[in-house]
C-alpha cells in the first residue's frame, strides 16, 4: 500500500507540474484568439468608416448634405413615411439660402434625390456607432479585452460621438447666411474622421502578429511622420474640397502659368488666404502633396538601407508607389476639371494611403507586447 501511495503521490506531482509549465501557453493562446477577435472587429470597423467617408463626398459633392436641416438622433433615423411627411422635409429645406439662391422652384422628386444620400451617410454614421459600440461591451464582459487595450477603444468610441456632433456642426454652418458649409468646419470633418480611421488601424495592427522584430528608431519616426503628413494633406483636401478650388486653375505642373504663382496673399491679414483664397489653398495642397512624395520615397530608400530584404522595407516600397498613384489620381482628377468619379476615387484612395501609412507605422514598433508572453528557451 505505501508502494502504490508513493506513485500516486509521484503522478500526482508530475501532473501538477505539467499543468503549472502548460497554463502560461494556454494563457497565452487564449490571448492571441481573443486578439484575433477584436482585431477582426476593428477591420469591419475600417470597412464601414471607410463607406462612411466615400458617402460623404459624395453628399457633398451632390450638394445634399443640406437636405436635412435638423439633428435627431434618435428620430431622425426614420425617413419621411408619406407624402404629408415628404411636404413637412421639403418646407424646412425651403427655408434655407441654399434653396432660395440655388434651387429655387426645384421639386419635390429633386429633392428626394439629395434627401436620401444625407439620409444614408446619416445613417450610415449611426449604425458605424452601433457596430462599435455593441461588440465592444461584448468584448469587455466577457473579458477579451486585455490591459492596456480598453481607454484606446474607448478613446475611439468617444472620437466617434464627438465626430456625430462635428458634422451637425458643420451642416448648421450652411443653414444660415450662405449656401453651402464652411471649409473649415469641411476641413475638420473629414480630418477628425480621417483620425479615427487612423486610431483604429493603428490599434488592429498592433493586436496582429508580425514575422519580424521592430525596426529601429529612426525608421520609427520616419514612418510616424508620413502619416502626420497624410493627415495634414487630407485636411488641406477638405480645404479644397469646401471652397471648390479645383474647380479652377486645372493645369499641371504649372498654375496659372507659374510654377509660384501670384496674388497667393490678395486677403487681409495675410493668414486668411491660408484658409479662404482657393488659389492659395490650391497651391498649398499641390504642395503638400510634393512634400509627401519627396518623404515617402527619402523613406523607403532609408529603410532599404536601414532593414534590407525585411517586411519594414517592403512595406516602405509599397507605400510608395500607393503615394505615387494617389498623386497621378489627384492631377487627373484636377486637369479633368473634377469630374465625380474621379474625385471621389482621389477621395477613397487617401484614405487607402492614409491606411496603409498608419499599419506601416504600427508595423515598424511591432504588435503590443502579450499580457501572458511565454520565453521559449531552447
Amino acid at each position: 500500500m505505501v508502494h502504490h501511495s508513493g506513485e500516486f503521490d509521484l503522478f500526482g506531482k508530475s501532473l501538477m507540474a505539467a499543468t503549472a509549465a502548460a497554463a502560461p501557453i494556454v494563457a497565452k493562446d487564449r490571448d492571441l484568439r481573443n486578439r484575433t477577435a477584436v482585431r477582426w472587429w476593428l477591420y469591419a470597423v475600417l470597412a464601414v468608416l471607410f463607406s462612411l467617408v466615400i458617402v460623404g463626398g459624395a453628399t457633398r459633392m451632390t450638394e445634399s448634405g443640406l437636405s436635412i436641416t435638423e439633428w435627431n438622433p434618435i428620430h431622425g433615423a426614420i425617413p419621411p413615411l408619406n407624402d404629408t411627411e415628404w411636404q413637412e422635409e421639403f418646407q424646412k429645406y425651403q427655408q434655407i439660402p441654399q434653396y432660395t439662391e440655388m434651387n429655387k422652384g426645384m421639386t419635390l422628386d429633386a429633392f428626394k434625390s439629395i434627401f436620401w444620400m444625407e439620409w444614408a451617410h446619416r445613417l450610415l454614421a449611426r449604425g458605424v456607432g452601433f457596430i462599435f459600440a455593441l461588440p465592444l461591451l461584448f468584448f469587455a464582459v466577457t473579458r477579451r479585452i486585455e490591459s492596456g487595450l480598453g481607454p484606446k477603444l474607448v478613446g475611439i468610441l468617444l472620437l466617434g460621438g464627438l465626430q456625430g456632433a462635428v458634422g451637425w456642426w458643420m451642416v448648421a454652418s450652411g443653414l444660415v447666411d450662405r449656401v453651402d458649409v464652411s471649409q473649415y468646419r469641411l476641413a475638420t470633418h473629414l480630418t477628425l474622421a480621417a483620425f479615427i480611421f487612423t486610431a483604429t488601424m493603428v490599434v488592429a495592427r498592433g493586436l496582429a502578429s508580425h514575422s519580424q522584430p521592430a525596426a529601429d528608431r529612426s525608421t520609427q519616426r520616419l514612418a510616424g511622420i508620413i502619416v502626420i503628413l497624410v493627415l495634414i494633406q487630407l485636411y488641406l483636401g477638405g480645404l479644397v474640397a469646401g471652397l471648390h478650388a479645383g474647380l479652377s486653375y486645372n493645369t499641371w505642373p504649372l498654375m496659372d502659368g507659374k510654377v509660384i504663382p501670384g496674388d497667393l496673399f490678395i486677403l487681409e491679414p495675410a493668414w486668411r488666404n491660408l484658409f479662404e483664397n482657393p488659389k492659395t489653398v490650391q497651391f498649398i495642397h499641390r504642395v503638400g502633396a510634393y512634400v509627401v512624395f519627396v518623404v515617402a520615397l527619402w523613406q523607403m530608400i532609408a529603410t532599404f538601407r536601414r532593414q534590407p530584404g525585411t517586411t519594414h522595407a517592403r512595406r516602405a516600397a509599397i507605400l510608395f508607389l500607393l503615394v505615387l498613384l494617389q498623386a497621378t489620381l489627384g492631377i487627373g482628377t484636377l486637369v479633368m476639371h473634377v469630374p465625380m468619379d474621379l474625385a471621389l476615387t482621389h477621395q477613397a484612395f487617401a484614405l487607402v494611403v492614409l491606411g496603409f501609412a498608419a499599419a506601416h507605422w504600427r508595423g515598424t514598433k511591432g504588435a503590443y507586447p502579450l499580457p501572458n508572453e511565454v520565453e521559449l528557451r531552447s
